[in-house]
């Protein structure tokens, strides 16, 4: 049986997760939030007190790790780490900026890249994350690059948190997320980056529901579903 693979790519704050997600329902697509299974790394050396950005020590905690995916009949994606349920907690701000750090790890990339791609052999899939077009399914049917500018993305990410009562500053959501810009596309493993074959969507001047539309339609044109 044939099976479809959607690859979306862009920087933090983009919207890619929300898009996806809304993407997969229409289609009835697999949602595969790889930025989820990276958290969940991160959730884990912060239990076990090493610092994520420990290389060797982060390394060494990987054999011990078990991931496993799973999703609700409505498609929310569940991650297993050795069989605890961890998706509740990966969107905590200590473990968003662990994340940052181990995802840049090498060790941890080539970890976690069978398990991303075995979904992808198995199931309809849209998969979003920084390097997905690239690296994970550089042979996906369809790419598509998200952007905005950082400005916009800071403002999107600092109006989810003042919704969730948290006290950050416009400002302070800015720094992290240009910092974080920096950090992901200049880490040595498998950096963020627009694949040659890819089709770029700036979503800066477009609402939530036109960006959904304008990725439903390429991959409608892609794929002809």
């Amino acid at each position: 049986m044939m099976y479809y693979s959607v690859a979306i790519d862009g920087p933090a704050g983009a919207g890619k997760s929300t898009m996806a997600r809304r993407a997969a329902q229409t289609l009835g697509f697999v949602y595969v939030d790889t930025g989820a299974i990276y958290r969940a790394v991160a959730c884990w050396v912060l239990r076990a007190g090493v610092q994520p950005e420990d290389g060797a020590a982060v390394a060494a905690l990987l054999p011990q790790m078990r991931m496993r995916l799973s999703w609700t009949p409505d498609g929310v994606q569940h991650v297993f780490l050795n069989e605890e349920d961890l998706t509740a907690q990966l969107r905590r701000p200590e473990v968003s900026e662990a994340a940052s750090k181990v995802s840049a790890l090498p060790a941890v990339r080539q970890f976690l890249l069978d398990t991303q791609r075995d979904v992808a052999k198995t199931h309809n899939v849209i998969m979003d994350g920084r390097d997905i077009g690239t690296v994970v399914l550089p042979n996906a049917d369809v790419k598509i690059f998200l952007s905005a500018s950082a400005e916009v993305r800071a403002r999107r990410r600092w109006l989810e948190l003042q919704a969730a009562g948290r006290p950050d500053s416009y400002e302070e959501v800015l720094r992290d997320m240009n910092e974080r810009d920096y950090r992901d596309s200049h880490r040595a493993a498998a950096p963020l980056a627009c694949a040659r074959d890819a089709q770029r969507l700036d979503t800066s001047d477009l609402s939530l529901e036109e960006s959904i539309t304008e990725i439903l339609k390429i991959i409608r044109e892609k794929t002809g579903l």
